[in-house]
């Protein structure tokens, strides 16, 4: 179960997240967005044997891996990490017609893998949301085709996370209506109240599934990350 994928997220989840979901993963620069979404995919997949895509924007796959290793996440190689560098300059360099549709390339992408592991392929991940705005030349209409790319995942009965940067205690600028087009939030963020930065996870919505709604702690330590109790005010 994907509440059982990190140790103490049960504390959060009183029932398992099921697909078909998309649920944002928010939060401000080093809440680890991108190290939750990879611990929770990796270590799912090493009890399941199940598959799973994870599609970054923002980094290459060889650096995304290492940031993991350096915090003692564990890799699985169940999961494909790929990344769009190639692709990115190669729409640079060479003169089309037409830009290249980063959104329609995804699911292709999600289409090849089902195909390829069928039923097995179950969880996907984006990093980031934001990265993908930034890659779309034409962003007319962009409630429209967010709830039909959306509505794509779940057709594919996957259950998916997808990182969008958020400033603290805000919500993010690129969020706009998109809060509203998915199944769940789940906030990552920075408390400095007490004097020592702490790490905390709280989620925000997420539908048919019971969970609390408090902050919890989350804690890098040798073993990668652990949710620990709600945290202190």
């Amino acid at each position: 179960m994907l509440r059982d994928s990190i140790p103490g997220l049960e504390k959060v989840f009183r029932t398992d997240i099921e697909a078909p979901k998309v649920v944002l993963v928010t939060g401000p620069p080093g809440s680890m967005k991108t190290s939750f979404c990879y611990s929770v995919i990796s270590n799912y997949l090493e009890r399941s044997g199940e598959f799973g895509l994870y599609v970054t924007l923002e980094e290459t796959a060889d650096s995304h891996l290492r940031n993991m290793r350096s915090l003692n996440i564990a890799l699985n190689d169940k999961m494909e990490i790929s990344d769009f560098t190639d692709l990115r300059e190669l729409d640079e360099i060479v003169e089309v017609d037409a830009p290249t549709d980063y959104m329609d390339f995804i699911i292709q992408m999600i289409s090849y893998q089902k195909k390829k592991h069928g039923d097995q392929f179950t969880v996907f991940a984006l990093d980031s949301l934001g990265a993908l705005y930034s890659l779309m030349e034409d962003v007319k209409g962009i409630r429209k085709k967010m709830f039909y790319f959306f509505k794509t995942l779940r057709d594919y009965n996957l259950t998916c996370f997808i990182v969008m940067e958020r400033g603290p205690n805000t919500p993010s600028e690129l969020l706009g209506d998109e809060g509203f087009l998915v199944d769940g939030i789940i906030e990552l963020g920075l408390d400095r109240t007490r004097g020592k930065l702490v790490r905390y996870m709280r989620v925000e919505k997420m539908r048919a599934c019971e969970h609390s709604m408090e902050r919890h702690t989350l804690e890098v330590g040798e073993n990668g990350l652990t949710v620990l109790g709600p945290t202190l005010a």
